[in-house]
């Protein structure tokens, strides 16, 4: 209890006054006294004086500027709208740029895995014609992308990726931060990159982020990756002056000279039956319109083999459902991924025979910018196959020259010549679409649902839309014979590097790309390539991208199915259900797609099992599509391609 008669507290209490009064006058004097130096400097205009040193704060708390509001500036100098992100410690810089200082520009999506991102950059650039951005943590992040960016690589797409790193040993304050960083983080990639670099300066990250942007941009394009180091990204501007924003460059890609485009156009005006092969050719819609000019100018058939739509399904002269290599006297390859396999085919036996298909005398020529650049390792490339004519180009740049070089050759006994070829071409194709109806009519009325049925009933309720086929998870050949896809953006292609996995978020990027334009977007999904990145639903419905998801259930892997027949087979061991399907049937217990979908905010419905349900349960899920929501219909199909 206090005492007020007690001596000691009376003299506690005073010395605590006297070290107050002491110690606040004196902090005032501290304070005040540089002030009024200052003042009095001020004043005085008799000579020249020297500024007083202020020391920086060795610990400050706050800043008014970073590192990563100068990376923002420069994506969006880039043009970027959209950066795909499993957020991370390692780029939290970036992140809080993008938020804060750039108002969300360019626009944040959040994925639940790595490789969703990458594939929807994939998707989305095959229909926008530019990349996305994609943000990941340092090395297990890469990691989880690595498969995405293996496919864009392969299907010739280009992809921006930044990841986070910590290079100074100093800096990384958790444990977690030694496992999570590298030396050289992209080494686990770069053979399946364009380029790559790790910026040690905000000049330096300028520079190589407008670099990376046209490598990847320039055909043959590929991914390209970007090494942040966190520092550079959470520390503030060097002085508080941002480094100036690079110019982006307008890129021509490589067109062939015109020397080396007479001589193909001689090859194809003399030829007899020529055969135009496109396979990555068209990145824009221009590309078709030359090819569709060309094909017409020479009335010569043309084969679309299907990694974009290069060509009119339905033209006349597209002949992918029928022609024959074997009747070609000049084949001219447009960006074909393996030309070997135009002419030689390999059968799957124990000796793995080759057998020559083509013509031992057919002239042969190839128009491909991957001539100008690839990998050594991974062998994507395909088997060698020397050609008469290799133009290393761009196909697509090139045709427009290659056209005009074959107008001032054609005379007009050429004209009569093509008209009656072009007649024969046209009867052919309509005679084998017949009989391709004939084959779609087979099991029309089945259970489980054929893949002929599934691709006629989509089509007949998306056929008056604008719409967009932005995943095909099954090869089913139907809608590249029946539908009538007479734009780029109808069809975009597969994954490139044939990874399951890619269809799901690669068609939501695809959706993305669409939804600016108000398409319908759709996607045919497999189930087995559906459970590699399911969680690619929770993104469709958290940042409202409209598509219509549906599903060819099969249960099962069915090609791996097969594959294991076959191989029983010749082994004389059977082929019995009960071992066939081991390891590769989905079944007990069967998933339930729309359950799934319905539990991550997307209408679904299914399964459905009668085919007769099928056009009803459509036209609702379309109705939500066009509500700017996605939807996905489950539909119970057979394991076969029919």
């Amino acid at each position: 209890m206090k005492n007020d008669n007690d001596p000691s507290e009376h003299a506690e209490v005073e010395n605590r006054r006297s070290f107050l009064k002491g110690g606040m006058f004196a902090g005032i004097a501290a304070i005040s006294a540089p002030v009024a130096a200052q003042s009095s400097q001020q004043s005085d205009t008799s000579g020249p004086t020297q500024p007083a040193c202020v020391e920086a704060d060795p610990d400050p708390t706050f800043q008014s500027d970073s590192g990563s509001d100068y990376m923002v500036d420069v994506l969006k100098a880039l043009n970027i709208d959209f950066a795909a992100i499993n957020s991370s410690s390692s780029v939290r810089g970036l992140q809080e740029s993008i938020v804060n200082y750039g108002g969300n520009k360019p626009e944040l999506l959040t994925v639940l895995h790595e490789e969703i991102g990458v594939a929807m950059a994939q998707g989305y650039a095959k229909i926008a014609g530019k990349p996305m951005a994609v943000l990941a943590h340092g090395t297990v992040g890469l990691q989880h992308a690595s498969m995405g960016l293996y496919n864009a690589y392969c299907d010739q797409v280009p992809v921006v990726m930044l990841i986070g790193n910590a290079l100074d040993v100093q800096k990384r304050g958790l444990a977690v931060d030694w496992q999570h960083t590298a030396q050289d983080p992209a080494a686990m990639v770069r053979d399946f990159l364009k380029w790559d670099d790790q910026p040690a300066s905000l000049v330096h990250f300028g520079e190589s982020a407008v670099r990376a942007y046209q490598m990847a941009m320039t055909p043959p394009q590929a991914p390209v990756l970007l090494s942040v180091d966190q520092d550079l990204q959470e520390n503030p501007l060097p002085g508080g002056v941002k480094p100036p924003v690079k110019r982006l460059s307008k890129i021509a890609p490589v067109a062939a000279d015109s020397a080396a485009m007479l001589e193909v156009a001689k090859l194809l005006v003399a030829a007899d039956n020529p055969v135009l092969v496109a396979e990555r050719l068209a990145r824009t819609q221009a590309g078709m319109d030359s090819l569709v000019e060309l094909a017409e100018l020479l009335q010569c058939a043309v084969i679309d083999r299907n990694a974009r739509t290069n060509f009119p399904n339905l033209h006349p002269l597209n002949q992918t459902m029928r022609f024959s290599m074997g009747d070609a006297d000049l084949i001219v390859g447009l960006e074909v991924s393996s030309f070997w396999s135009l002419l030689n085919t390999q059968a799957d036996r124990i000796a793995r025979r080759e057998t020559r298909t083509a013509r031992a005398d057919v002239k042969t020529v190839h128009i491909t910018a991957k001539a100008l650049f690839m990998h050594a390792n991974y062998q994507e490339f395909g088997r060698f196959e020397s050609v008469d004519l290799l133009v290393p180009a761009d196909a697509e740049s090139s045709l427009p020259s290659l056209i005009e070089a074959c107008k001032r050759l054609i005379t007009a006994k050429d004209r009569s010549r093509f008209k009656a070829r072009g007649a024969r071409l046209a009867e052919a194709s309509r005679a084998a679409r017949e009989v391709l109806k004939q084959r779609a009519s087979i099991g029309w009325n089945g259970s489980p649902v054929t893949g002929a049925r599934l691709c006629a009933e989509v089509y007949a309720q998306i056929k008056h839309e604008d719409w967009s086929l932005v995943g095909q998870g099954f090869h089913a050949p139907w809608q590249k014979w029946l539908w009538d896809a007479d734009k780029t953006y109808r069809f975009n292609g597969f994954s490139g590097g044939w990874g399951l996995g890619y269809n799901l978020p690669g068609s939501l990027g695809g959706a993305l790309a669409n939804k600016a334009h108000g398409r319908l977007s759709v996607a045919l999904q497999g189930d087995g390539d559906f459970m590699y990145c399911p969680s690619t639903l929770w993104t469709a419905a958290h940042h409202r991208i409209p598509i219509l998801y549906v599903m060819h259930n099969n249960r099962s892997y069915h090609q791996e199915i097969m594959h294991i027949q076959k191989l029983a087979s010749r082994r004389n061991r059977g082929i019995r259900p009960e071992s066939v399907n081991i390891a590769n049937v989905i079944t007990d217990p069967d998933i339930d797609f729309a359950t799934l979908a319905k539990s991550m905010g997307v209408y679904g419905e299914g399964p459905i099992e009668n085919p007769a349900d099928i056009a009803p349960a459509l036209k609702r899920a379309i109705a939500m599509v066009k509500q700017g929501l996605p939807a996905l219909v489950d539909i119970i199909c057979d394991g076969s391609r029919s």
